[in-house]
């Protein structure tokens, strides 16, 4: 006897509650575990691409010793000046990313990447005429 009441379940399809339950909880795991890792890589990356224009920095650098056998005796102390003091460099950096300064004098030159915000706050890049590299506060080393 089949009444008006009683449910055929052989022709339901579909997820239970409890299964829909179980895999928002799997997801919601894997998202805890896999965005601090990738927000880490992308701050590594932002990292090298301050090292590469530090490095691209210091070609400029070093040209302009080639013509003039001196280094430029400015101290451009912010990232307009050093863009304004050596046209030719362009740093793949944003500015949001890493602020750029140099210190030079006629015999030598220091420069600096700073991480303006985020996971890079605090990280300090630095790179001298000599190959000297150092790294302060930075998730990823030279």
């Amino acid at each position: 006897m089949q009444g008006g009441n009683v449910v055929d379940r052989r022709n339901n399809r579909g997820f239970t509650l409890i299964e829909v339950m179980v895999v928002v909880v799997i997801l919601a795991i894997l998202a805890a575990i896999a965005l601090p890792s990738y927000a880490n890589y992308v701050a590594r990356s932002k990292i090298r691409t301050a090292q590469a224009d530090l490095r691209a920095l210091s070609a400029a650098l070093e040209n302009h010793r080639q013509r003039t056998l001196l280094y430029p005796v400015a101290a451009p102390a912010d990232t307009a000046a050093v863009k304004a003091a050596f046209p030719a460099w362009n740093p793949a950096a944003k500015s949001v990313d890493f602020g750029f300064s140099a210190n030079s004098d006629a015999n030598g030159y220091t420069l600096t990447a700073s991480g303006a915000s985020g996971k890079l706050s605090g990280c300090t890049l630095t790179l001298a005429q000599d190959g000297t590299t150092g790294d302060a506060g930075c998730l990823a080393g030279w």
